[in-house]
């Protein structure tokens, strides 16, 4: 990119963040969702915490530091997926057939329930449904350049790289993911990240939030 176009790209990105949309009326449509879609779905919560338990015990939430908001760190809300202390275990990084999955974890990956507990962090006005997905705060301090503005949107449930790598355990394999990840993908997540902000608006927030529930409902329907 020659700098005269990031020059453009950097004003657009500008109008983009500081924008009304992004700084009001986005979290007002999220709070609009977020919080009827909370208790509806409380006997959700209810029965994948009744699984976990019964497989793996407790806790039944995973919780993690991410790099959020104007770069404040946020805690990041999950259902737990993998086997207790699974942080310690292996890398960042989940990998193709991880072991350290549990049963219900894989059934939680694939239907994507693993993330509806960040409607918590959204009520909170942490994250929204749509954004750059949060990254962990080793690899959010190396943004540079214009990754910088990625910090000017709230991280979302889901966004451009969340669709294009919405497969990744597949991408990463079995072996030496968490290199594979920062080698191959990290940059490429980090440029949609970008991108997103760049387009950041109400349709662009529609398109992908639909797009996601189609590629989530043809993973689901996979053989």
């Amino acid at each position: 990119m020659t700098e005269g176009k990031r020059l453009e790209l950097e004003r657009k990105i500008r109008r983009r963040v500081n924008g009304i949309y992004n700084r009001k009326i986005k979290h007002l449509i999220d709070l609009l969702i977020a919080v009827p879609a909370f208790f509806v779905l409380l006997p959700v919560y209810a029965v994948v915490s009744i699984l976990i338990m019964l497989e793996d015990g407790l806790p039944v939430l995973y919780k993690a530091d991410r790099g959020g908001y104007h770069n404040k760190t946020f805690r990041i809300y999950k259902f737990r997926s993998m086997v207790k202390n699974a942080d310690k275990i292996g890398g960042y990084t989940t990998a193709f057939h991880d072991p350290r999955v549990t049963k219900v974890g894989a059934l939680l990956r694939k239907t994507k329930l693993d993330e509806i507990p960040q409607l918590i962090n959204i009520i909170r006005g942490e994250m929204s449904f749509v954004g750059p997905r949060p990254e962990v705060l080793e690899y959010v301090r190396r943004f540079k350049g214009l990754e910088k503005y990625i910090l000017e949107v709230r991280p979302g449930i889901t966004d451009y790289s969340s669709l294009k790598f919405i497969n990744m355990d597949e991408l990463v394999g079995d072996e030496n993911v968490d290199e594979y990840f920062q080698r191959e993908i990290l940059g490429e997540k980090n440029k949609l990240r970008v991108r997103y902000v760049s387009e950041i608006s109400f349709l662009t927030d529609v398109r992908i939030f639909l797009k996601t529930i189609i590629g989530v409902l043809e993973r689901i329907l996979e053989k």
